[in-house]
């Protein structure tokens, strides 16, 4: 659990970003403190557990805690870094919520002092890196925050998103490249500094509006890349083709890479971030906006295509996975459950859920008498399955378990099953 010492670093936010950042900072001899509201996991991390799924993860915060480098707290302690890894969600009519940064930022500003340097590191909308230094400006007059164009600022500000892929994160941590952006080119230096203590990509400086930017382009690119091959799925539908192969095909072009198609598009990143775009341009952000509507219209039609496939079968049906994609147990913003939610809905207890990363059904499930079953039942007692995630079990089903089934695949894992 935490002190009352000062640390050399304050990871506010200990999630899916926040506590892999922490340990690995801490594992290069930094002595770190990570800040969280929830007291389970100050608890559980502060006694050297974890409470996500990342590989490797638990071994890595069993040895930092271990070895005295690692603490952790609800109260933000006196530190010379300051690093916020909080959600970054959007609000109903897709408009960017950062209610959650603004409120870490204030949580770290009595604990400032000259010299310390604050770093943004959860997606957000250009201009939201400048918001933290007008807050902290407002909460601590004694300090000199930096401006563009300005010298003799006392504390450091800069932004510097994660690009780390969900089961790689501390892998990727200290091998992919960053881009530091600073309110100014000084504290683009000073957070430039504190990365190279344990990244060893190489760390390009810019302005954190462009590091903004450049963050929210990385991942609608991929969104948009996503909706291409989903409205194309849909087409070969509509003109009883295999999509699976028509890509496989086009992607024998040397300029050609079409990516695979889903269920929809999940997770806390591209699923959000292409909304911060539009929100900022809505006027000229029309293809962002268009690939956002395609991803999200996919779980409508992969439920449509389920239910069908439902009411011409009986007996249970399985839904092979949760999870927004393979082989971990994050569930946020999940074109899968969203699809298995509303198949429970309709179709209640005759709906079996297989996700072997999580021990009991979400909420959402509540009242609807679906039930989380292993793997094995319900391949055994089912007439219908429904594949929503690529997960490596459900790849290496052979197809003699499987043949009884009627197959709707929505991520083409099952060679020669009917779709």
């Amino acid at each position: 659990m935490g002190s009352d010492r000062s640390v050399d670093c304050a990871v506010i936010g200990l999630g899916y970003i926040g506590l892999p950042t922490a340990a690995v900072l801490a594992r290069s001899g930094t002595r770190v403190c990570g800040v969280d509201v929830s007291p389970h996991v100050v608890e559980t991390v502060g006694s050297g557990g974890i409470h996500i799924e990342e590989k490797d993860l638990d071994a890595l915060v069993r040895q930092v805690v271990a070895d005295g480098l690692l603490t952790t707290s609800l109260t933000v302690p006196q530190a010379d870094v300051f690093v916020i890894a909080v959600p970054t969600p959007f609000k109903d009519d897709h408009a960017p919520d950062i209610a959650y940064v603004l409120s870490a930022t204030r949580s770290i500003a009595p604990a400032l002092k000259a010299g310390d340097t604050v770093i943004l590191e959860s997606t957000s909308p250009v201009g939201t890196t400048e918001a933290i230094r007008d807050v902290l400006a407002e909460a601590r007059p004694d300090l000199r925050l930096p401006h563009e164009g300005q010298e003799g600022a006392t504390v450091a500000v800069a932004y510097c998103p994660e690009r780390v892929l969900p089961g790689k994160i501390i892998e990727e941590l200290v091998s992919n490249d960053r881009s530091i952006g600073g309110i100014t080119p000084a504290c683009a230096e000073k957070a430039r500094a504190f990365y190279k203590r344990f990244v060893a990509g190489e760390c390009t400086i810019t302005t954190a509006r462009t590091a903004e930017m450049v963050k929210l382009v990385e991942n609608a690119s991929r969104d948009v890349n996503i909706a291409f091959a989903n409205e194309l799925s849909v087409i070969c539908d509509t003109l009883a083709l295999d999509v699976w192969e028509v890509i496989r095909l086009a992607n024998r072009h040397p300029r050609v890479n079409i990516l695979q198609p889903g269920p929809g598009v999940g997770g806390h990143c591209i699923a959000v971030d292409p909304w911060f775009i539009v929100h900022s341009d809505p006027d000229n952000a029309r293809l962002i906006r268009t690939a956002r509507h395609v991803n999200d219209d996919k779980v409508a039609y992969t439920v449509g295509r389920a239910d069908a496939l439902i009411e011409a079968c009986d007996g249970p049906v399985a839904c092979l996975g949760l999870a927004f994609k393979a082989n971990i147990d994050d569930l946020r913003e999940s074109p899968a459950m969203a699809v298995a939610s509303a198949l429970a809905r309709r179709w209640g207890d005759r709906i079996r859920i297989v996700e072997p990363y999580i021990d009991a059904l979400p909420a959402a499930f509540d009242g609807t008498g679906a039930r989380l079953v292993p793997l094995h039942e319900a391949l055994r007692d089912s007439a219908v399955a429904v594949v929503l995630v690529d997960h490596d079990a459900f790849r290496a089903v052979p197809a003699a378990a499987r043949a009884h089934l009627a197959v709707h695949d929505s991520r083409g894992i099952w060679n020669g099953a009917p779709r």
